[in-house]
């Protein structure tokens, strides 16, 4: 596939995405940046979240996985729909009263400042790497596709991502992010959409042929109730994918940014119920496509590569497609880093100006000026972090990484859990440290579980014992009201 095919491509979809930006930037003023003045229509705003949490890695993972897992990640997104559902009935209602331009706010009203930037902080790192990982993997993509056949090296490759999403950012942050969006879900189900519909003519299949082939694959098992030790697991995988959404999700300001922009509870509320069913729909897209890219390869022969996430790539640029299905998977891994940078960016920029930099009550001037600047440092952080993934890239590297993601959330969802279920106040002072050794025993009971409880691996059930760790913690340094 040719490069310039792909830079065409991502102008062509720039060109789109700064016309997008620039209209709904106008007359924008620092509550536009952090809020979109509260007047984001909700469909907008479910439109636009349905790519939110979708970034490169989903977009090669989600099919990738199908070979070894089967649909096991649908039980999971059974989780997150209910887990939208939690969202909407209590934390929706409960951050509206407080009118927050940062869900971390909240903790400083219940507990006091040093459990506001304790929550802040563990947002900010488990952010700052999780969105670098993501952007460096795809960037990994376009500097074999695009910059290595120019001769481009990669420092530069990880300057003009950040630089791009910046520069869409940097007038309209929610208002645009909330349009901007919405395109990106239009264009990353297209891209899947074409996908499957060029492999099914490849494969001779119509409709009802997709559906049939589909269906009777062995790659298409949903239910896993016969092994507990097993990742798949069906509890394992609806409970995590509910506690996962929970706290990566409604306690995270970069997923909540968008739905906070909502005129009315009662319209963000809606807008999370349409998005938990779209993603559910999508996500299903996305598992089809795996069954039908195994067959493919199958069928032409093609070594499948050991690991999944290279099966998506490999079909769509040198599988012997026409050369527009290259374009497609492009557009859309292209689609979906941007739709993941874009919020991530505004969200640190947010988090950081309101919650660690305390700069929200200033004056209106002297407010924009930090958030430009901590905008341009937030941006030139992501190209920081991806540069050193690459100078230190390794795939114990990248596991530790989604680990430590996984990790910060749990002390942010005990403090939460903790603070709504009880009225008890708590010595601010210590929660910092409640927070911290939370994971660090959650870190040893994952490395000594398989001899301590006969073979017994913990998986993304960790999230929730952080948590119950970090409940117990502020119990006991809680104090009678």
């Amino acid at each position: 596939m040719s490069p310039y095919a792909i830079i065409a491509t991502t102008a062509a979809y720039l060109a789109l995405l700064f016309a997008v930006a620039w209209w709904s930037g106008r007359r924008a003023d620092n509550a536009t940046f952090f809020t979109g003045n509260r007047r984001s229509p909700w469909w907008a705003v479910a439109l636009g979240m349905v790519a939110a949490p979708m970034s490169g890695v989903t977009f090669v993972s989600v099919p990738g996985m199908v070979g070894a897992s089967g649909w096991a990640y649908l039980q999971m997104a059974m989780g997150f729909v209910c887990g939208y559902m939690v969202i909407a009935c209590v934390l929706v209602p409960m951050l509206y009263r407080r009118r927050v331009v940062s869900v971390y706010e909240y903790l400083a009203g219940r507990f006091g400042a040093s459990s506001h930037r304790t929550g802040a902080w563990f947002f900010f790192a488990s952010k700052l790497l999780g969105a670098g990982l993501k952007i460096y993997l795809v960037c990994l993509v376009l500097q074999l596709l695009v910059f290595d056949p120019l001769g481009v090296p990669f420092a530069v490759n990880a300057l003009v991502l950040p630089g791009l999403v910046w520069l869409y950012t940097v007038r309209g942050g929610v208002r645009a992010i909330v349009w901007t969006d919405g395109l990106k879900t239009l264009c990353l189900v297209a891209s899947v959409g074409l996908s499957i519909w060029f492999i099914a003519r490849e494969l001779g299949l119509d409709f009802g042929g997709v559906a049939a082939a589909v269906s009777d694959s062995d790659m298409s098992r949903v239910w896993f109730f016969d092994d507990v030790n097993d990742r798949r697991y069906f509890f394992k995988q609806f409970f995590s994918g509910l506690f996962i959404v929970v706290a990566m999700t409604g306690l995270d300001q970069d997923m909540m940014q968008l739905p906070l922009s909502c005129r009315t509870p009662r319209d963000s509320q809606k807008n999370f119920v349409a998005s938990g069913l779209a993603q559910f729909a999508v996500i299903a897209l996305f598992l089809s496509l795996g069954v039908l890219l195994n067959l493919y390869a199958s069928a032409r022969g093609l070594a499948i590569p050991a690991g999944g996430d290279e099966l998506y790539p490999l079909v769509a640029t040198a599988g012997g497609l026409p050369p527009v299905v290259g374009v497609v998977f492009a557009l859309g891994l292209i689609v979906s880093t941007y739709s993941a940078a874009g919020s991530a960016l505004t969200a640190l920029t947010t988090s950081f100006t309101v919650d660690i930099l305390g700069a929200g009550a200033k004056e209106e001037k002297r407010l924009a000026r930090i958030r430009r600047a901590v905008h341009i440092g937030m941006a030139l952080a992501l190209a920081a972090v991806i540069t050193a993934f690459r100078a230190l890239a390794h795939t114990s590297v990248i596991d530790a990484v989604y680990v430590l993601a996984s990790y910060t959330y749990g002390p942010i969802l005990g403090l939460f859990a903790f603070g709504m279920a009880t009225r008890r106040p708590v010595r601010d002072r210590w929660v910092p440290l409640v927070a911290i050794l939370s994971p660090a025993l959650c870190l040893v009971l994952d490395l000594g579980s398989a001899a301590w409880f006969g073979g017994y691996r913990f998986g993304y059930e960790l999230l929730l014992l952080n948590a119950m760790f970090t409940i117990t913690g502020l119990t006991i340094i809680s104090k009678r009201k």
